[in-house]
């Protein structure tokens, strides 16, 4: 067996392990951006990365929308090389807010309709999980309620 043992020794056979692979995921980042120059620099930029499937740019919000297999920090300093300053988007829209009135939640440079992300103003219900399962269909007793 010394024999057999030795010779499976040099002639092993070494698995690769698979890389993950990244989820499909919509990235939002903010960037000023004056002209067409200025869009196409960005778009390019972006476009030409490993797994962004669609890029989508709104020039009056200052707003860039990455669609695909990518990761938000890459996709920030893919557009920070381009010389432009960019963050994430910080914005989320006036309707899901609780409090928009909240300190450091109003802001006036933001869009129409968005205001600045931040943990004051978004309080969770704590009823939400006792509706949404009431009327589940997993639910045996969910007719009876309608």
């Amino acid at each position: 067996m010394g024999i057999l043992d030795h010779l499976s020794d040099l002639f092993e056979v070494k698995r690769r392990r698979k890389k993950k692979r990244k989820l499909m995921q919509t990235v939002d980042i903010r960037v000023k951006m004056d002209c067409d120059g200025c869009e196409r620099r960005v778009r390019n930029a972006v476009s030409s990365m490993k797994g962004a499937k669609s890029v989508d740019i709104n020039r009056k919000q200052n707003r860039v929308t990455v669609s695909g297999y990518v990761e938000a920090k890459k996709v920030l300093k893919k557009v920070e090389s381009t010389g432009k300053k960019a963050e994430l988007w910080p914005y989320v829209k006036y309707d899901l807010v609780s409090y928009p009135y909240a300190p450091g939640a109003y802001d006036k440079k933001a869009p129409s309709g968005y205001v600045r992300n931040v943990p004051q103003a978004i309080i969770p219900s704590p009823n939400t999980e006792r509706f949404t399962s009431m009327f589940s269909d997993e639910n045996p007793n969910a007719c009876s309620l309608m």
